[in-house]
């Protein structure tokens, strides 16, 4: 390097140097001003839930060890405090984190960084990293404790405190997660306790004397236990007896109707304001029926909350929890009766093996090429299996079922014959094709995606998208 160089780096570095001094280590590089005691902090608080947490008290821990983070810089001018939400929750999806979001680009905001008592409550994962570039697009800082004041991404170190923070994070959600797991698998299994929810028609909920934990009892809290509601457990019991007698699910269900009998939606609106109460379903009495909670024994983890991405696509970010139903080799049962049964062990699986198997009347299997091939044209439904004058058809109800008498405006039931739509259709497709039978027809549909689309007046086949190779391809009228 010459001279002259060496002369200009070092002039350079002077400038950097005294440029960096002028501004100071704690003023952000744009958007940032300071009131008459420095920084102004909006401050971000978080617990996980309403009745098991003291919020003043955790709110105020968390100000606390907040104000002492920022003392001498500045002071707290704004409070947001999420209450009942989980850290696992991005930011956008808490009611006062979105606010808070929602003000980082108005002109006007009141603050120029955040603060919050401890990272585990406010973010989890990888959270902060995402967040990370709105804040500094917008010029807010973001103050931890764990890096003992203003994050700097440019910093190797701070980089590693907030990978390491977000593993450490989700590693304690998932011991959490793992204790409590196990605790209620134990709490269900060993002693058949109630795990809350709402109680299956024909229970109540009765008082099961203090909680065994001595510091829940003190507070109050009490244990809950099933036990038949003499207005719906008889109707429960006929159900059964329905079942094991050979009714059909929709005869059971329309009898209900015919009779009167209020659905469970009807009996306890309060726990069940997502439903019409309009009627008994198949549904409803499936579920009623395949429920092993009715032989007297605790079931916990029939169903489990899963957390499915969502996609740029559908407009939405983040996750939406979904609920499903897990194996019944995953649930919980309890080793001892923990409620009265509406129904005894053996009887209920007799009646889970009258709804897996239900054999025909000479003893036969009926089989249906075209299950799931056949569309109907008018409402867009997959055409149900019929069995008809001893032969395979096909009909749409368009959405009407047996539990209940079908209204007088509802569209006329279409059918279709199995061996008509096959005769049909082995004459428009090429020949060596209708020559090696039906199930070669049907292979013929599967594999290249077709389904009939049929009315009152004539089928068409019509392939899907996605099997698709040329535009003009797509419906073609059969007959």
């Amino acid at each position: 390097m010459t001279s002259t160089s060496a002369k200009n780096a070092s002039l350079l570095t002077e400038w950097i140097n005294h440029r960096s001094s002028s501004i100071g280590p704690n003023r952000h590089r744009r958007g940032t001003r300071e009131c008459a005691g420095g920084l102004r902090f909006a401050f971000y608080a978080r617990i996980s839930t309403k009745e098991f947490q003291d919020q003043s008290s955790s709110l105020s821990w968390q100000r606390e060890a907040a104000s002492e983070l920022i003392a001498g810089q500045g002071e707290i001018v704004a409070e947001f405090f999420d209450v009942g939400c989980s850290r696992r929750q991005p930011w956008h999806n808490r009611p006062q984190a979105a606010a808070l979001l929602a003000m980082l680009a108005h002109a006007d905001r009141t603050f120029d960084a955040i603060v919050v008592g401890e990272y585990e409550r406010a973010f989890s994962g990888d959270q902060l990293l995402n967040l990370i570039p709105l804040l500094d697009t917008n010029g807010v800082q973001l103050w931890l404790p764990e890096t003992n004041g203003r994050i700097d991404l440019r910093s190797p170190t701070h980089q590693a405190i907030v990978m390491l923070l977000g593993a450490q994070s989700q590693r304690e959600v998932l011991r959490s997660r793992f204790r409590t797991t196990a605790a209620m698998q134990a709490q269900v299994r060993d002693q058949g306790r109630y795990m809350g929810g709402r109680p299956p028609y024909g229970y109540r909920l009765v008082d099961a004397g203090p909680h065994p934990n001595a510091a829940h009892a003190r507070w109050g809290r009490r244990l809950q236990r099933l036990e038949p509601d003499p207005a719906t457990a008889p109707h429960v019991r006929w159900m059964f007896a329905q079942r094991l007698a050979g009714h059909s699910v929709a005869g059971i269900a329309r009898a209900l109707n015919d009779s009167g009998i209020t659905c469970p939606s009807g009996v306890d609106p309060g726990r069940n304001r997502h439903r019409k109460a309009d009627g008994w379903t198949l549904r409803t009495v499936a579920a009623i029926l395949a429920n092993p909670r009715y032989t007297g024994r605790q079931v916990w983890n029939r169903q489990r909350t899963d957390r499915d991405h969502l996609d740029g696509a559908t407009g939405g970010h983040g996750h939406r929890e979904v609920m499903r139903w897990n194996q019944a080799e995953d649930w919980v049962i309890s080793t001892r009766m923990a409620h009265p049964g509406l129904v005894s062990e053996a009887d209920f699986v007799a009646a889970q093996a009258i709804r897996a198997a239900r054999p025909t009347g000479d003893g036969t299997t009926r089989r249906y090429l075209l299950a799931g091939l056949v569309i109907c044209r008018a409402c867009g439904r997959r055409m149900d299996a019929h069995w008809v004058n001893d032969r395979p058809g096909y009909r749409c109800r368009h959405g009407r079922t047996s539990a209940k008498p079908p209204a007088n405006s509802h569209p006329k039931t279409l059918y279709r014959r199995e061996d008509q739509l096959l005769t049909e259709l082995a004459a428009h497709v090429e020949p060596h094709i209708a020559r090696r039978g039906p199930n070669e027809l049907v292979r013929h549909l599967q594999t290249n995606q077709t389904t009939i689309i049929c009315d009152e007046v004539g089928c068409t086949l019509r392939r899907s998208a996605a099997s698709e190779t040329r535009p003009t391809q797509g419906q073609q009228t059969l007959w």
